[in-house]
């Protein structure tokens, strides 16, 4: 039974041929053995042979072979288990005493080995439980690992969201979209839960991506402040408007980092904000007149709207009257750009999507063992989305925004911002 290795390298030696050889004695001994084991003991044998033949045309001397060319000596063996179609080998990989033995024999299993730890990870990634992880890979290698085996695996995510998170950002971003949400994380014993805060941008060319993301232990004007001050030191600029939920941390913070940008309170989150305080009568029609108000073309129009709202519901829903009136212009906002660009900055609802995403991947983790581990697989998730959404379909055109910014909207813009800084200030 003979086997051949090919030795190239980059200058092009000559293929070594190696022989190995095993006798009709030993294949009829193996063949016999059960449950397809003697497969693996001749495959065991061959390798073996393999690399004592290596071993040998390395030291340029077979073993208690005394020549004038003998580079180094024998220093024993070293067992290494080998995964193979047919099961796991143990082979015997000898030892040099000077110059370390190399074998080429292992190469394609680094290459294997990396691929499947790539595949271990973007199972994280992709929602498979680090337990099914272990079991799929157990039948397909015959190798088990453990859950924190899989969870060590997915640190080699760890560079690439690295770099992605503190990337410079270049170039303008006229619309920014932030929020957060909550991932149990376990910390001193404690199980508790952390924010995790994520911009969302639209750039110069209209395609939109994830900006930044981290971890926080609670929202507050501090900790959103840190955060937008993190985008700014990459490189944000351009902004013409923030869109987010009335978080009064987001609000202090975007006066703070971007006073001259204008906040505009998503249109979704007041609504429920408002019908939340109404009897569950009144829910499905108030909904609908806000919605109409809205989709009202002109702020003239909308405000006409609000004031029929109000004297509908004054009587039943004082407090629901009050915030409408108290939110109403930061709602409005929007309502300065063109009416075909109005629809994509009026809510955050393209950022509460990823975030039901980033909840179902979190699905199968549970509890996190540490905030190393949500940027890890949290990271990895927004790094995925960002790639798509910049092969998707642009919102508006270079051109499309360069019109925009030659017009007296943006002026108009940073006098909202102003008014907005001076509500927040008395």
């Amino acid at each position: 039974m003979g086997d051949q290795t090919q030795h190239n390298t980059e200058e092009e030696k000559p293929i070594a041929q190696l022989n190995i050889t095993l006798n009709q004695e030993e294949i009829q001994a193996l063949l016999l053995e059960d449950s397809g084991e003697g497969f693996k003991k001749i495959l065991q044998a061959c390798l073996n042979k393999l690399l004592q033949v290596e071993s040998a045309e390395q030291l340029k001397a077979a073993p208690y072979e005394r020549t004038e060319d003998r580079t180094d000596s024998r220093n024993g063996s070293r067992d290494r288990d080998y995964n193979t179609r047919v099961g796991t080998i143990t082979l015997r990989v000898p030892r040099h005493r000077n110059v370390p033995f190399k074998t080429l024999l292992f190469d394609n299993y680094s290459r294997s080995e990396a691929a499947l730890i790539a595949s271990m990870a973007e199972m994280v990634v992709n929602g498979v439980s680090t337990r099914k992880v272990s079991k799929v890979m157990e039948t397909l290698c015959g190798t088990s690992f453990s859950k924190s085996a899989v969870s060590d695996v997915c640190k080699d995510l760890d560079k690439n969201v690295k770099e992605f998170r503190n990337r410079p950002i270049a170039g303008d971003y006229p619309f920014l979209t932030v929020d957060a949400t909550y991932f149990k994380v376990r910390e001193n014993s404690r199980v508790i839960s952390k924010a995790f805060m994520i911009a969302y941008g639209t750039n110069a060319e209209g395609h939109r991506e994830i900006l930044g993301f981290g971890v926080y232990a609670n929202e507050s004007t501090a900790t959103w402040t840190d955060f937008l001050m993190s985008l700014k030191k990459r490189g944000l600029t351009g902004l013409l408007m923030i869109t987010s939920d009335a978080h009064e941390g987001i609000r202090n913070a975007i006066a703070k980092v971007f006073p001259t940008v204008p906040w505009q309170r998503c249109q979704f989150h007041f609504s429920r904000n408002i019908t939340d305080k109404v009897p569950k009568k009144y829910q499905a029609g108030l909904r609908a007149e806000l919605q109409e108000m809205f989709n009202c073309k002109t702020l003239a129009e909308a405000r006409k709207v609000r004031d029929r709202i109000v004297d509908d519901y004054r009587d039943v829903a004082e407090s629901a009257v009050s915030c409408l009136d108290e939110g109403f212009e930061s709602s409005m906002t929007v309502m300065l750009l063109p009416a075909w660009l109005r629809r994509y900055y009026r809510t955050s609802n393209q950022i509460e999507r990823l975030n039901r995403e980033l909840k179902r991947r979190s699905k199968v983790i549970g509890v996190f063992p540490n905030e190393d581990s949500v940027l890890r697989l949290m990271g990895s998730v927004l790094i995925e989305r960002h790639d798509a959404m910049l092969s998707g379909k642009a919102v508006f055109s270079k051109e499309s925004l360069s019109t925009l910014m030659k017009s007296d909207i943006p002026a108009k813009l940073i006098v909202i911002a102003e008014e907005q800084r001076r509500f927040l200030a008395a």
